[in-house]
């Protein structure tokens, strides 16, 4: 990654422009952390980037950036500029290019992602983040009050920031976070969402927890039982435990698995029934919710006689046969009888046996 990252940069530079490392893969590259997102700053412009990489590009020019593959590796590239203004306290709508690495840094969030790497391999800090890497501090460029009122994002990213790293936030950004919180009903609920995934799915999501708390972003955030929050293996387990606003973003599918484990949690997870009915995703999940070792749940599962109804050894052809009736609403409670049969017990999922019940008892 890193060598390719670097023949990049050369391959912009024999253009005539300058080009560097800068950011999120630099910062880790100093702590020793993985990282496979590799931005790019250079004073080309799109279009001057568009004749590097002629095949092998997607513009997004609209921003004074390009995604370029190289070599199967994927790079944000944008231009040195100058951030003039911003809207609904988060897009900037007038930037100019220009021409300096320092300017460029100026308009970044955090010191920490400022470090710069050129194509030599060699660190170019001119901000000085390697003295809040060695801190463990995260502090803004500049006035952190303005950079959280343009863009009410990095209140979110100073908060996972800290939870990933394990930094702690410098006291003027928590300041400037308790007079610039309110920007954030104005932050769409996706980007919400995808700031709050990483932070309750980091190792150290306690911390950030307890970083929301504090600043109470909690109310602006809409998450309305913070302290009860279960943190899960599964994140969809995570936001299941958590009451909050309907406007945040889940597909169909994840708010059927939502309303089945918050159903699933207040019933007894090894019950044969229970493992039937809600299976073994959402039982492992409401388990793991109430400290309940998967492994146990998992064998109770894999015990069970018959795990949906297509297990069950009789046919409603077989069963419309015996009662000599035509298709109806009773099949469903014929099955659903012969289901709690079979699950405690009380019958062989036997084909024979169960035709004979059918004739007993319909």
């Amino acid at each position: 990654m890193l060598e390719t990252s670097l023949k990049l940069l050369k391959k912009i530079e024999n253009h005539g422009f300058k080009a560097y490392i800068v950011g999120g893969f630099v910062r880790d590259y100093l702590l020793n952390r993985p990282s496979l997102d590799v931005d790019i700053a250079t004073s080309a412009t799109p279009m001057d980037i568009k004749r590097i990489f002629k095949d092998i590009f997607i513009p997004k020019v609209e921003y004074g950036s390009v995604t370029v593959f190289y070599h199967n590796i994927r790079f944000e590239i944008t231009t040195f500029r100058r951030e003039l203004s911003y809207i609904n306290n988060r897009k900037p709508i007038e930037f100019e290019y220009i021409d300096d690495l320092y300017e460029d840094l100026q308009r970044r969030d955090f010191i920490i992602n400022t470090i710069c790497m050129n194509s030599d391999g060699e660190i170019i800090d001119l901000l000085n983040g390697k003295n809040d890497l060695d801190k463990k501090e995260i502090n803004t460029v500049g006035d952190s009050y303005k950079k959280f009122a343009e863009d009410s994002l990095r209140i979110l990213r100073a908060i996972r920031f800290a939870t990933i790293l394990d930094f702690k936030l410098s006291d003027e950004i928590k300041d400037a976070i308790k007079l610039t919180k309110h920007n954030l009903s104005s932050l769409s609920y996706q980007r919400k969402k995808e700031e709050l995934n990483k932070i309750f799915s980091s190792k150290n999501a306690r911390y950030g927890i307890s970083l929301l708390q504090e600043l109470e972003l909690d109310k602006e955030l809409e998450l309305y039982n913070l302290e009860d929050i279960t943190l899960n293996v599964d994140i969809i387990g995570t936001w299941a435990s958590l009451n909050i606003s309907e406007n945040y973003p889940f597909s169909r599918n994840e708010r059927e698995l939502i309303k089945k484990i918050r159903e699933a949690v207040t019933k007894d997870n090894l019950n044969n029934e229970v493992l039937y009915q809600y299976g073994l995703y959402v039982n492992s999940i409401a388990g793991a919710m109430k400290g309940i070792d998967k492994k146990k749940i998992t064998k109770k599962y894999e015990e069970l006689p018959i795990t949906n109804i297509q297990d069950i050894n009789i046919s409603g052809d077989e069963i419309m046969h015996i009662l000599n009736k035509k298709g109806g609403p009773y099949l469903k409670s014929i099955y659903g009888d012969l289901v709690s049969l079979i699950l405690n017990g009380k019958i062989e999922n036997d084909n024979n046996l169960l035709k004979n019940y059918v004739v007993n008892n319909y």
